[in-house]
């Protein structure tokens, strides 16, 4: 194999082990900064990307709330609930490529990352074949939960002009993993932002110059969506990674099996977080007064979405840079770049806690007029503001999880974290002692408490010598089998 620094790049860590004792001599201020540095170079671009596609979102829910309160509430459960199951899902599967393909490019078998990035495709297409019929069927099932009609019957409708978006995300949720594995993820956030300034601009169009209504925007959205796809797909494939894309091969069919189980565990427990805050909307459509309700609290969730990107974007460096340590033998480095990027993420995400307190009801004006909606909003600020601090913890240990292939033990923390502590405790509280939307999240808040104590005591606990040394093997026996 062509040597990389013949390649004219600079590898996202040094690959022996002279390294690591090197670094560990610089003082604590140096590595600091030198970590930073190399963490950034993923997380920037990884944040201003999803930040740049998560606000198409915003802008198509923003303009529905203008369009009245029936649409914003239809579209808030078509794009946050119906669509956010399947994307936390596929999202989770695509982590089987950040893992294999950080430790792939951290051991220096680079042309396996196209083989991985194929293997990848083929199992997202699969499960977006399977996943499609509940958005064909988004109305009765809507209604089964308890949704009433004239929601559940438009949120259906525009379920099924979001099939798009579910292959759309068979190419893109690889694509960036692929890229960020290499620190090209520049290319997805210039991507991303290109296809934002495109929605803006037919979003304003066709909805408030011609004012073709709610379809049109989700319509819109499903195009949008397609854009950052083309445009990685064709940097991919024509020349811009020539070290790990070699072009299609037969050899993405080998050895599926053990990649899908891998996609697997990772799907459940990133799903198990992402339906988790869905779970949220589906129980207030059993309140009273339930069109301002669900208006309200999907004007939170999207707040918080939107804030949740630059934890996610933690979420992505701190994967890629656990993997690619562990892939090259550095435990020490990896255990270092998880507490700089947890400290990190913490500090901002403090930053935002303090913003949200202060300035909550002028960015929910950016959604809607409505003054009942807006007290709403208002009075859920503290339980917005604890989710985006708890928030900015949490997905950073989800993503060293990611990169030291822990997937299916955080499954396991998840099913127990959310789903026997949180939801039962949000229903008691919101349902049973008539606390309304405030009972149920807050007790929801407390699954993600307990989950982030138990992944910081996993985390905590980890012996990540033993973890490079394990990868390593792994990754000595991967190369035989590939000779």
């Amino acid at each position: 194999m062509e040597d990389f620094n013949t390649q004219g790049n600079t590898p996202l860590l040094g690959i022996h082990e002279d390294v690591e004792g090197a670094e560990e001599k610089q003082g604590l201020t140096s590595r600091i900064w030198n970590e930073s540095k190399k963490l950034w170079i993923v997380v920037g671009p990884a944040i201003f990307g999803r930040i740049s596609l998560n606000t198409a979102n915003f802008v198509t829910q923003a303009f529905a709330g203008h369009l009245g309160d029936l649409e914003l509430a239809a579209m808030s459960i078509a794009a946050s609930v119906i669509l956010g199951f399947t994307f936390g899902l596929m999202l989770g599967m695509a982590s089987a490529l950040e893992t294999l393909g950080g430790q792939a490019y951290g051991s220096k078998r680079y042309h396996m990352m196209g083989i991985y990035l194929q293997r990848s495709w083929i199992v997202l297409f699969t499960c977006a074949v399977f996943l499609t019929p509940i958005f064909l069927v988004a109305t009765p099932i809507l209604k089964l939960i308890g949704q009433p009609d004239d929601i559940a019957v438009l949120a259906g409708t525009l379920s099924v002009w979001l099939i798009p978006n579910v292959f759309a995300m068979v190419f893109l949720l690889p694509l960036t993993r692929f890229l960020q594995c290499q620190q090209k993820n520049y290319v997805q956030a210039i991507a991303c932002f290109a296809a934002l300034v495109v929605h803006i601009f037919n979003t304003w169009l066709f909805i408030t110059k011609l004012q073709f209504g709610v379809v049109v925007a989700t319509i819109i959205l499903s195009i949008t969506w397609w854009i950052p796809v083309v445009c990685m797909l064709v940097y991919v494939t024509c020349g811009g990674c020539p070290l790990t894309w070699h072009g299609l091969s037969i050899s993405a069919f080998n050895d599926l099996w053990q990649f899908f189980k891998l996609s697997a565990s990772s799907g459940v427990m990133m799903c198990l977080e992402s339906w988790y805050y869905k779970v949220l909307m589906l129980l207030t459509g059993n309140l009273d007064d339930v069109t301002i309700a669900v208006d309200a609290l999907s004007i939170c969730i999207n707040i918080s979405n939107w804030e949740l990107m630059i934890p996610t974007g933690f979420f992505a460096g701190i994967g890629v840079r656990v993997a690619n340590e562990l892939g090259a033998g550095n435990g020490k480095n990896a255990k270092f770049a998880t507490i700089v990027s947890v400290v990190t993420s913490l500090i901002i995400g403090f930053i935002f806690f303090l913003m949200i307190l202060l300035f909550n009801d002028k960015i929910a004006l950016l959604f809607t007029k409505s003054e009942q909606v807006l007290d709403n909003v208002q009075n859920l600020k503290f339980l917005l503001a604890f989710t985006i601090l708890l928030n900015s913890i949490q997905p950073v240990l989800s993503g060293v999880a990611v990169g030291s292939g822990w997937q299916s033990t955080v499954a396991f923390v998840n099913i127990g974290s959310y789903y026997i502590i949180g939801v039962p405790f949000g229903i008691f509280l919101g349902l049973v002692f008539n606390f309304g939307i405030k009972g149920i999240w807050g007790g929801m808040i407390c699954g993600t408490f307990v989950q982030t104590l138990i992944l910081s005591y996993i985390t905590s606990k980890c012996d990540w010598d033993k973890e490079a040394r394990e990868v390593s093997n792994h990754g000595e026996k991967q190369s035989l089998i590939e000779k």
